[in-house]
């Protein structure tokens, strides 16, 4: 069903955030205890549907095959096949040219079809993201049931490890933590708590009492009401974006049709004036339809949508081998244009894993160097590097410090397959990481001084505490958590292996440390510990969290990828603008864009707040000039999108979340994460990085610019071709001649000997600098640069040498042979210079300016091997009977043959000698 045709009514309140728990379940009429009843469940159902989400109905796959002979090229090809059966029939001969041009036209079709059946899976994605098994409280009683059958009003229950199947409220909760990545785009996990959020704009970040469908509980365990299902969910608003993105045609598409439009008006104002002028001087009606027939099918390059299409498949393997997936084949060439890329932060340009940066005592500033949770790196105290032992043996306050890390720490950090991984929180991961760097076995001191009581961490404490047995006797109690509220707690600073009594000096000291660390965009911990001779009768409680020993701070960071600040500068160097998109806070975005060279100190974070309270042409005029965007939703995403869209730029949306898929969609070239992203943006997108690394992007945009580059490079090579071939054919009735070409001989020059060297100059090799060039404007016309004007003149060039041969060979074989034979043998010849001139222009277009002799042979093999095949296929259409008898060749002599190769080597001797004369050119302005 068509969302348009189910109107589900909301249910009574939008922002659920702001209720009480009481003020909830008296709006949606449910019980604490006892859920809802079986009857009103059903009675829900009817009235908000199924919790899934809806697609729209799309095209059927026979309107999808019927929608591939809509081309007019193509339409005008099948009007050509239905004529030339019409007059074979009528001449009581096989219709061979019908057939074989209908045949074309089939294959052309079943391609497209083919590449057009990929239909869009981003809708099935998520739904199998959001129909997970959930218990809920029914009629009194615990059941499991689909997520799809949850209704408003439901009792949900959930604990750590579960997918939360709808929206709903937090009645409540027990430590309970959620990971929202894949809706918000932040890496941490979430706090939730049952209180009041007053705020009726809070962003979904900022919901603390609210869980959403498709997040996933990370710890702890919680009573929910739901609130929202199916569409009506956060997920189902993200659907909805998606499904309302109107996908248009990629430039080559564009530029494809603009051709076919421009040869098809063409192919008819010449058919018009060859039958109109034919008519003038009275010839045969019959001979001038055959002569459109055959021009109808030269002017069509049957064999270029197979070639772009081969094209584009080569290239996408070229770029699998540099990790990136290409999922729609158009999408190669589109990458060429690239002018801007947004990238989303978490995962994409940084390593989606939490790592110390800096650390902070009474006396002493050490900064730590690593990358990702491998127990690597170094120590710089006070601006000496030194070695992280040193730091532990001694400065005493580190050694707390990093004891307070070890056991206030409930991560694992172990080595899998030869990659360090974290089990467990990542922000705890971090902590565990920074002991081991500093020569601390984590698992040996947790052993030594096993742990006796824990208090843990909660939103309003902001702290976690656990008490260990000392390993000389006695017990410790040790503190991490918000700086400031750990602070409150502490009446002494350790220094060196001092206790001192903390004065306000030293407390303004650590609030200027812990800004000074959070305006790098560092999450910042506060960590104390004090001595406890006893165990606490009544175990550990909040009360004990006092008279405690302050010993530093600790920074960290979701780290950048280390790759991609030269990826970042080579976008730049290629003309791309770089441009960050994130749902994370504006401090933490800021510090990563300045690092990556993204932004420079100084320029303006936009947030989401503020582009929400801007209109159109608001936003219109800030994304000229912004290139981070922090704390952003999935609507933010594509405004800005569409916005820089407007400004004619042609963009590309990296992103693996949730979150980004209707951006990715909208985008000119959606780009998702092969290993991070979900299934929802990687079916949404239309290529995938299979190593999750931004510079691959750079390496696939090249690929894109090569494969933009040598289609244009056989379209001169093909279209010139068929000029060449259109004006032959005008020309002879015009001079007294029948036409020298059949239907069927010209599709063979337009499939085989244009077709097979125009494949082999697809793999051309890249020019050494194509990344130092601007992108291709995407608006550009297909004829841009000099090519339309290439293509006429080579035409006319090759047309002037065939029409001089064609009059020469049939005076030729009018003096030497029989009359039964003349047509025969000088059309042969024609037929075969046509064939052979386009081999020595297939050698000369490697290059615009580099003459053949000066080009490495060795770099592109299958040029010449193309030539070769196709010079021998073209012999044994004259010299194979059954061949010969088909395509209507006759036998020519080894003299008219070596005529032929003469006059098909001027084709190439003229193009060397254009690249001279550029080059002359060229040297004359620079001197």
């Amino acid at each position: 069903m068509a969302i348009a045709e189910q109107e589900l009514e909301a249910p009574p309140h939008a922002h659920w955030h702001t209720l009480d728990v009481d003020e909830s379940i008296a709006l949606l009429q449910s019980d604490v205890n006892q859920g809802i009843t079986n009857q009103e469940v059903k009675a829900r159902f009817q009235r908000y549907g199924a919790n899934e989400l809806v697609a729209k109905i799309g095209r059927s796959s026979l309107q999808i095959f019927i929608d591939q002979f809509t081309n007019i090229m193509l339409i005008m090809l099948m009007a050509v096949a239905v004529v030339s059966a019409i007059l074979d029939i009528r001449d009581h001969e096989f219709p061979k040219d019908a057939i074989a041009i209908s045949s074309i036209v089939l294959l052309n079709g079943i391609l497209g079809f083919m590449q057009e059946t990929n239909a869009e899976k981003a809708l099935a994605a998520l739904k199998r993201m959001s129909s997970p098994k959930v218990r809920v409280i029914r009629d009194g009683g615990v059941i499991e049931i689909d997520g799809k059958n949850l209704v408003p009003g439901d009792i949900m229950l959930l604990e750590a490890g579960v997918q939360v199947a709808a929206d709903g409220r937090l009645l409540d909760e027990q430590n309970l933590q959620v990971r929202e990545s894949a809706l918000t785009g932040e890496a941490e996990a979430v706090n939730k708590e049952a209180k009041l959020v007053l705020e009726e704009d809070a962003g979904l970040g900022d919901r603390l009492n609210c869980v959403y469908q498709g997040t996933e509980v990370v710890q702890g365990r919680a009573k929910v009401l739901v609130t929202k299902t199916g569409m009506q969910t956060e997920l189902g608003k993200i659907a909805a974006l998606i499904q309302n993105v109107e996908t248009e045609d990629t430039p080559l598409q564009q530029r494809m049709t603009q051709l076919g439009n421009v040869l098809v008006t063409g192919s008819l104002v010449l058919v018009g004036l060859v039958v109109l002028g034919g008519m003038l001087n009275k010839g045969n009606f019959g001979e001038l339809l055959k002569t459109s027939l055959s021009m109808a099918v030269a002017v069509v390059p049957e064999g270029l949508p197979a070639v772009v299409t081969v094209t584009l498949a080569l290239g996408t393997q070229r770029m699998v081998r540099r990790n990136a997936l290409i999922r729609r084949l158009p999408a190669v060439e589109t990458l060429g244009s690239v002018t801007t890329i947004c990238s989303d932060k978490t995962g994409t340009l940084t390593q989606n894993k939490m790592v110390v940066q800096g650390i902070r005592t009474g006396l002493h500033s050490l900064q730590v160097t690593g990358d990702g949770y491998a127990p690597v790196g170094e120590f710089t105290i006070d601006g000496v590097p030194e070695k992280p032992t040193f730091a532990v043996n001694n400065i005493p306050e580190v050694q707390q410090l990093l004891m307070a890390c070890v056991f206030c720490n409930d991560a694992i950090l172990q080595q899998k397959n030869g990659e360090w991984i974290i089990i467990g929180d990542p922000t705890e991961g971090a902590l565990i990481v920074l002991a081991s760097k500093g020569g601390c076995d984590a698992a040996e001191w947790q052993h030594r001084m096993p742990r006796v009581f824990e208090v843990p961490f909660s939103s309003e404490r902001k702290r976690m505490s656990v008490l260990v047995q000392g390993e000389h006797g006695g017990n410790v109690l040790f503190c991490k958590g918000s700086p400031e509220l750990t602070l409150e707690c502490c009446t002494h600073i350790q220094i060196g292996d001092r206790i001192d009594p903390i004065s306000d000096a030293q407390r303004q000291q650590v609030f200027a440390q812990n800004n000074e660390l959070a305006r790098r965009g560092l999450r910042v911990l506060g960590f104390a510990y004090r001595n406890l001779p006893e165990l606490p009768e009544a175990g550990l409680n909040e009360n004990d969290e006092s008279n405690l020993i302050w010993v530093g701070l600790v920074g960290m960071l979701d780290a950048p990828r280390p790759e991609v600040r030269e990826a970042v500068k080579l976008c730049r160097e290629a003309g791309i603008r770089p441009i960050m998109i994130t749902g994370d806070h504006q401090l933490t975005a800021k510090a990563i864009a300045e690092d990556l060279g993204i932004a420079q100190l100084g320029d303006r974070v936009l947030t989401g707040r503020e582009l929400e309270k801007m209109s159109a042409t608001e936003l219109d005029r800030e994304v000229q000039e912004v290139s981070v965007y922090a704390r952003v939703s999935p609507e933010h995403k594509l405004r800005i999108v569409q916005s820089l869209q407007r400004q004619h730029q042609f963009v590309a949306m990296t992103g693996d979340g949730v979150n980004d898929a209707p951006a990715l969609k909208q985008a000119d070239i959606g780009i998702a994460m092969g290993i991070t992203g979900t299934d929802v943006s990687k079916e949404a997108s239309d290529m995938i990085l299979l190593d999750d690394n931004f510079a691959t992007i750079v390496a696939a945009t090249e690929e894109g610019r090569v494969v933009y580059t040598n289609i244009r490079r056989f379209i001169k090579y093909i279209l010139g071709s068929n000029i060449g071939e259109v004006i032959t054919i005008a020309t002879a009735p015009l001079i007294g001649l029948t036409v020298p070409l059949s239907p069927l001989q010209i599709l063979w020059m337009n499939l085989v000997t244009d077709g097979l060297p125009a494949l082999a100059l697809a793999v051309e090799p890249a020019e050494p600098n194509v990344m130092k060039k601007p992108p291709v404007d995407p608006r550009e016309n297909i004829f841009a640069r000099g090519m339309g004007a290439y293509m006429v003149r080579i035409g006319i060039i090759l047309a002037i040498i065939t029409i001089v041969l064609m009059v020469w060979s049939y005076g030729f074989t009018n003096t030497h042979f029989n009359e039964t034979y003349v047509k025969e043998r000088w059309a042969t010849m024609v037929f075969t210079t046509l064939c052979l001139a386009q081999m020595g222009h297939a050698i000369a277009i490697r290059s615009n300016t580099q003459l053949t002799i000066e080009l490495n042979p060795m770099t592109n093999l299958y040029v010449w091997g193309s030539v070769i095949m196709t010079t021998v296929l073209q012999l044994v259409l004259i010299y194979v009977e059954p061949f010969r008898r088909f395509f209507g060749t006759h036998l020519i002599t080894p003299t008219e043959l070596a005529i032929c190769f003469g006059f098909s080597a001027l084709m190439f001797v003229w193009i060397e000698l254009e690249k001279l004369v550029i080059r002359w050119w060229l040297w004359q302005r620079q001197t």
